[in-house]
């Protein structure tokens, strides 16, 4: 599928001091709409992740709307769907992303974000949105390869890079990275950094960290393996 959209993958804290960013891929979407999904917060009060994204894009001079898939039932209401197809911006919040990808994966919902993205949208996610936006996604609860929801493929994020709390001594990193065939990327992402790809145009990266890109088991320079 050839894609024209804006991708963003966020290494968690979303909507936070530091993400810069979120007023760069604001203005891609040429308007002030952004679509936020709390899927992957759907047992910790998404209403509130709602109200926070509000409370962020308010002062840039967005409007948003919680769109509540927090279910199979809600994925595949034709309506919801219809809401993610006609977005410009829709942002995939942080959480649980086994959560997020079984509700997700081969649903109505995830088929309208797809053509959302192919039409020109902007399509971020966070933390857990974006785990699992890639194929193959990093298992969270040991750094193990699993299928992912394929957004884009070959390339593998892991969020929170850094946090002593995700993962204290980089051990599930350490086994993302060893358990990645050769060819495959994997980008370990801090918290508050953005991981961009505009239409086309390389990847690059936006915001309070820098992220680092191993390789075969080796640490690259700069983003330039993920062209590869």
């Amino acid at each position: 599928m050839e894609t024209i959209g804006t991708l963003a993958l966020v290494g968690g804290d979303e909507w936070t001091e530091g993400c810069t960013f979120d007023a760069t891929l604001l203005a891609a979407s040429g308007g002030a709409d952004v679509l936020v999904l709390p899927t992957a917060a759907a047992y910790q009060h998404p209403e509130r992740v709602v109200l926070r994204a509000a409370e962020w894009f308010g002062p840039m001079g967005g409007q948003v709307e919680g769109l509540m898939v927090v279910d199979r039932a809600s994925a595949e209401d034709p309506g919801m769907a219809a809401a993610v197809a006609g977005a410009r911006f829709v942002y995939l919040a942080g959480g649980s992303p086994l959560h997020l990808r079984a509700v997700l994966k081969k649903s109505a919902v995830f088929e309208a974000l797809r053509e959302a993205y192919a039409a020109g949208a902007v399509v971020a996610g966070a933390g857990a949105g974006g785990m699992v936006l890639t194929d193959p996604m990093a298992d969270p609860r040991g750094g193990a390869l699993t299928l992912g929801l394929g957004l884009v493929d070959n390339l593998t994020v892991v969020p929170h890079f850094g946090d002593e709390h995700d993962d204290a001594h980089g051990q599930k990193l350490e086994r993302t990275v060893a358990m990645a065939p050769a060819a495959l990327p994997v980008v370990a992402l801090p918290a508050r950094t953005a991981l961009i790809k505009e239409g086309g145009a390389a990847w690059r990266s936006e915001g309070a960290g820098t992220p680092v890109v191993f390789v075969g088991g080796a640490q690259t320079e700069g983003l330039g393996a993920l062209e590869g």
